[in-house]
């Protein structure tokens, strides 16, 4: 066979089905309006040409509509025929029927095609819209009609509305599922299709009144029976069988309630382990949060701090969702309960919201309090390490020194001392005196540092007090035999003469120039703390002012070590053998020089200690200034959310479900945010691992973006639930969407954000809404506007109570 012989063989097949689904819908059709029409005494024998004046289609509308039509022109021109048929198709468009390419002349002119369209619309709008089943309508209300009909019979599997329905087994299931009296259903065959289609066809005639709109022969012999001829025969039979479908559905809310009460309990047993396990949770944890016992150094109370972390980024969060969660089964049973007109749920004494928002209150209390003191704490063991080992170092330089003197100061050397050695002996004296008052500072300021660690509560305080008082013992003593051993020297110097003058003014000058070393060296090597630029900006200038005093230092050095040259010199030019060291101090020239050899090496170690310090404190100031712009993008983007959450709540238009669908994309928005936060949080514990405990570039705390973000989540949450909270009371008191538009239109005003007196705000619960009480009572408007936008409101009400939209009381003001 050639390919235009195949062709032309498909096109014939193609005409073929065509015709004959065609003339299957104008027999179902004929019928179906013939069912309808006999009962204003008429009817029609062909579908083509008895609609064609308008009048007949004009009465069909009537009788299925039950409603009158404009008068019909009974004149015989086909202007009369095109406005009696205009009257009909108007009368279809305005409940809600769009009639595409459907026009009055080509009805007129007895257009089949465009006839059968107008029939299968009207049959649609008026026998099968209506359909609805289990949140199903329309066709796929009936499709799953027809299935959970014939469910339990067996060779019966309806999936469509064409091939399901050839074998007669779906229709004799149907008739026996509502009247197994009308059909023996066990002596069907599956193979005997034409015996099952007419078999059901006149039952469904004699006994239900459902006039035989279908060939029994069309149906079998055509591959796809047509649909709409199947389904328009199938709609007389939902209708038929309304009355019993309505018992079963009465039976089946009395299972859905007694489902419902059920769930209830369930919730309510839901909350009251969760509300105790959450109570039990914050009872374990605040006596934890509320321990004060101190530790003894900085790393133990780092330890605290990290379990303290722990505790927030852990342990916390989970606790955080599990209130949330409350609050939400909370208002969801609520309503739920309500909508069943069962008395609202009281939980356990000590369970309810308010007593868990209120242990959640004290449990921030105590963590905020916990965080202070261990911040506190290790400022305070931070300061206190740091005053010890200043203790022990300056101790143990006053120790080395003192090394000694007690046995310096009671030996009896000037009994057996000539004259010079006397007077040498009184100069060194003199010297040492003068050395001894240069060290009172430094026992004053051991004095002071151990009274500081005492304050402080140093752990360690029993060995540092016995030290001091130690050093403070034997400075009196030091003090006491220094004044026996002067008093000594001068009742021996009036004996004794001759004092060389330049030993004794290098004794003089170089002792305190020693001590200065010493000093110096000790400042040097003294340990600092700081917790900002400013701070070790202040050492640092500090440090150059004193190295600009080294050079007049130098000159001094210089000058002490001339008069030791001046000494030999004069020894030599006179040939006097010196014996031994200066008799009036101990402070050589090569101590001198090696003490300032040892101070200008400690300068640039001092500078480079300073520097470090330096690069630290200013990588701390990056720190806090990285944190301050995340913190003020953060609590920006957290401010915005929640501005933006509000308005939202006042101006969500469209469906409910809509708005439901936009609120949980809003907060997969939000939490997408959540990397953000984390983001920061890791900054936070940078700066915290610093020990960084300012700063000046946020007003923002972790806390309060901690606080900030868990109210964000909460009020998406609870914004998401309320819609879904409404939409559960609407789907209870069956409010239509157009009704909830006009009702809407009345209260619009109403939830906009209420004027200062009013009292009222957008995220109010007691919005005019119909979901939130079946009074309306609106209470504070004194205003003369709000007062006659409020009469208004009550008038609109009024009328729709009169249309029965919904019941409600009226409280004018």
């Amino acid at each position: 066979m050639s390919a235009n012989q195949e062709h032309e063989n498909t096109q014939r097949l193609v005409c073929v089905c065509v015709c004959v689904c065609v003339f299957s819908q104008m027999s179902t059709f004929t019928a179906w309006c013939n069912s309808h029409l006999r009962k204003a005494g008429t009817q029609i024998d062909n579908i083509e040409e008895d609609f064609r004046d308008g009048l007949k289609l004009m009465l069909l509308l009537e009788v299925i509509s039950g409603e009158r039509l404009p008068k019909p022109e009974r004149g015989k021109m086909r202007v009369h025929k095109i406005n009696n048929v205009n009257k009909a198709l108007d009368f279809i468009a305005s409940k809600g029927v769009k009639l595409v390419s459907i026009g009055a002349e080509e009805i007129v002119d007895g257009n089949a095609k465009m006839t059968l369209g107008m029939i299968w619309t009207i049959i649609l709008r008026f026998a099968i819209q209506d359909i609805s089943v289990e949140e199903t309508s329309a066709k796929e209300g009936l499709l799953l009609w027809c299935q959970r009909k014939t469910a339990p019979y067996k060779n019966v599997n309806v999936q469509n509305f064409h091939i399901s329905w050839k074998d007669g087994l779906a229709f004799n299931a149907l008739i026996h599922r509502h009247r197994p009296d009308l059909i023996d259903y066990d002596s069907l065959r599956k193979d005997d299709p034409v015996t099952n289609l007419n078999n059901a066809f006149e039952v469904a005639e004699k006994h239900l009144d459902i006039p035989k709109m279908l060939d029994a022969e069309d149906i079998v012999n055509t591959a796809r029976p047509d649909e709409k001829a199947i389904m328009t025969y199938v709609s007389s039979f939902y209708h038929a069988f309304s009355g019993a479908q309505k018992a079963e559905t009465a039976a089946n809310r009395i299972c859905k309630v007694l489902a419902v009460n059920q769930e209830n309990e369930q919730m309510m047993e839901d909350y009251e382990k969760l509300a105790s396990d959450l109570l039990e949770w914050i009872r374990r944890t605040i006596p934890w949060l509320e321990n004060r016992t101190q530790e003894k150094t900085v790393n133990d109370m780092q330890a605290k701090q990290e379990d303290f972390r722990d505790y927030r980024c852990v342990h916390k969060p989970p606790k955080v969702q599990e209130k949330c969660q409350l609050e939400i089964s909370f208002n969801t049973l609520q309503t739920k309960l309500r909508l069943s007109s069962r008395p609202a749920f009281m939980p356990s004494e000590g369970r309810m919201v308010s007593d868990i928002n209120g242990a959640w209150h004290t449990l921030e209390g105590a963590e905020k309090g916990y965080e202070e003191w261990i911040l506190s704490e290790i400022r305070r063991l931070e300061r206190l390490e740091h005053l010890a080992e200043k203790f022990h170092q300056k101790a143990a330089i006053h120790e080395s020194w003192t090394d000694g003197k007690e046995a310096m100061l009671t030996q009896k050397d000037y009994e057996t001392s000539t004259l010079s050695e006397v007077k040498a002996l009184l100069k060194k004296h003199e010297a040492f005196e003068s050395d001894l008052a240069a060290h009172q500072d430094r026992v004053e300021q051991i004095a002071a540092i151990a009274q500081e660690l005492n304050e402080l509560d140093y752990y360690d305080s029993a060995s540092v007090n016995t030290r001091c008082q130690k050093i403070c013992d034997q400075w009196d003593v030091l003090g006491a035999l220094t004044q026996s051993r002067k008093e000594s020297l001068e009742r021996t110097e009036k004996q004794l003469e001759s004092i060389d003058e330049l030993y004794l003014e290098y004794a003089k000058r170089a002792a305190p120039f020693n001590n200065w070393m010493e000093g110096a060296m000790e400042d040097l090597q003294d340990m600092f703390i700081v917790h900002n630029i400013e701070e070790i900006q202040g050492l640092i200038t500090a440090h150059e002012q004193f190295k600009s005093t080294l050079p007049e230092a130098n000159k001094e050095r210089e000058a002490i070590q001339a008069i030791q040259a001046e000494v030999q010199k004069i020894a030599q030019s006179n040939g006097i053998k010196l014996s031994g060291a200066n008799p009036y101090t101990t402070i050589t020239p090569e101590s001198i020089d090696n003490k300032w050899e040892k101070a200008m090496q400690m300068v640039p170690q001092r500078d480079s200690a300073l520097q470090e310090e330096l690069n630290k404190q200013n990588s701390n100031d990056t720190l806090r200034a990285k944190f301050a712009t995340q913190a003020n993008a953060v609590g920006a983007y957290i401010q915005a959310k929640m501005e933006e959450i509000g308005r939202i709540s006042i101006e969500m238009n469209g469906t409910l479900e809509d708005q439901l669908t936009n609120l949980k994309d809003y907060q997969d928005t939000i939490i997408s945010y959540q990397p953000e936060i984390n983001t920061l949080e890791g900054d936070h514990q940078l700066i915290q691992e610093a020990l960084i405990f300012d700063n000046q570039y946020t007003s923002y705390t972790m806390e309060h973006l901690r606080v900030g973000w868990e109210q964000l989540l909460t009020t998406i949450a609870r914004t998401i639930n309320e819609v879904e909270n409404q939409i559960l009371t609407r789907d209870a008191k069956g409010i239509s969407q157009e009704q909830l538009f006009e009702y809407r239109a009345s209260f619009n005003h109403f939830d906009k954000v209420r004027a200062p007196s009013s009292g009222l705000t957008a995220a109010s619960p007691h919005r005019c809404c119909p979901f939130y009480a079946d009074e309306v009572s609106v209470l504070g408007l004194r205003a003369k506007q709000n007062i006659i936008i409020y009469n208004r409101m009550c008038k609109n009400i009024k009328q729709m109570v009169l249309k029965g939209i919904f019941r409600c009381k009226f409280n004018p003001l």
